[in-house]
């Protein structure tokens, strides 16, 4: 049985997931919208925008997610959210800006501290407390889909797993419908997690995060920050190659494709994938897994018809 590639029936029975960040420049959004028609040829269950801490991308969020529904057809854009750094008022406002917009799929997040990583979290002045409180504001105005976080190598903030559990539980109380985890290489941890997960009583999905490695130090400095570890396994495999772009790219690929592969045949079926905004090495792990890429010209007519959807 081939350890990286998926068999038509497991294909079939897999749905993934990408997520984008808002452009800073001109040049970024020619890349982004590049990467996202690119990978839209995978059909993706859903597609999200990330929302800078303290609403610092505010703008460039909304720009980017009325670009995704309304000239991309991608109707199904998922919205991140915070509540740092801002009143519930003003919260409330962007809720709404959004869902004028067309969303209807948010991803509620408490989201990092003002300080930045490392600093201790204090909730706004008249602000939404956490992520939890959030998610009740966000469900009382809807009956539409609201992801949160969580973190199979427990959040760096929080005193110990089960306080990690207890805070999902919550947000699944409030009316969460999906947890998307933080991004991890050991499906050893993320097993774990799950069976604790399921034994509090959370039935939702948990979907694991996968942040195919385009760049090792890079993702060694975000383990760093988000208390994620990287397996000597994978730092051997890909460390001696930052010469030789082309083996490290072909390396990369099979590292993220063997731990799809290896969750699928533990009875995984949801995976979201962290794109950075770049669309050859995750086309490359889709491809390797047996992924059937649709035709350009099948998704473009489909388009008009998404776009009406919203209207």
């Amino acid at each position: 049985m081939n350890e990286r590639t998926l068999h038509p029936a497991e294909c079939a029975s897999v749905r993934l997931s990408f997520e984008y960040f808002p452009p800073k420049n001109e040049e970024m959004e020619t890349q982004l919208f590049q990467t996202v028609s690119d990978l839209s040829v995978f059909a993706p269950a859903f597609v999200t925008v990330t929302y800078g801490a303290g609403g610092s991308t505010k703008a460039r969020s909304l720009t980017t997610v009325r670009r995704m529904i309304e000239e991309m057809g991608l109707t199904n854009t998922a919205a991140h959210l915070t509540c740092v750094g801002a009143p519930k008022a003003e919260v409330d406002a962007v809720i709404e800006e959004f869902l004028a917009s067309g969303v209807r799929h948010f991803v509620a997040l408490r989201g990092d501290p003002q300080g930045g990583i490392g600093s201790a979290y204090e909730p706004f002045p008249g602000g939404y407390e956490n992520a939890a409180a959030l998610v009740k504001a966000l469900r009382a105005r809807g009956d539409f889909e609201i992801s949160v976080s969580a973190y199979p190598e427990k959040h760096p903030e929080s005193p110990s797993v089960a306080a990690d559990i207890d805070m999902l539980k919550r947000k699944v109380d409030n009316g969460a419908t999906r947890a998307i985890t933080q991004f991890f290489f050991d499906n050893d941890d993320f097993e774990r997690y799950l069976e604790r997960v399921r034994s509090a009583g959370v039935e939702i999905p948990i979907v694991p995060g996968i942040l195919p490695i385009n760049n090792l130090a890079q993702v060694q400095k975000f383990a760093g920050l988000c208390g994620s570890k990287i397996p000597d396994s994978i730092v051997s495999r890909l460390g001696h190659l930052d010469d030789r772009p082309e083996e490290r790219f072909k390396e990369a690929t099979h590292i993220a494709a063997e731990q799809i592969v290896d969750l699928v045949r533990r009875g995984i079926g949801d995976f979201h994938l962290y794109t950075m905004n770049r669309s050859p090495l995750v086309a490359a792990v889709c491809d390797l897994l047996g992924y059937e890429r649709r035709p350009a010209a099948e998704f473009a007519a489909e388009r008009p018809r998404r776009a009406a959807a919203t209207g």
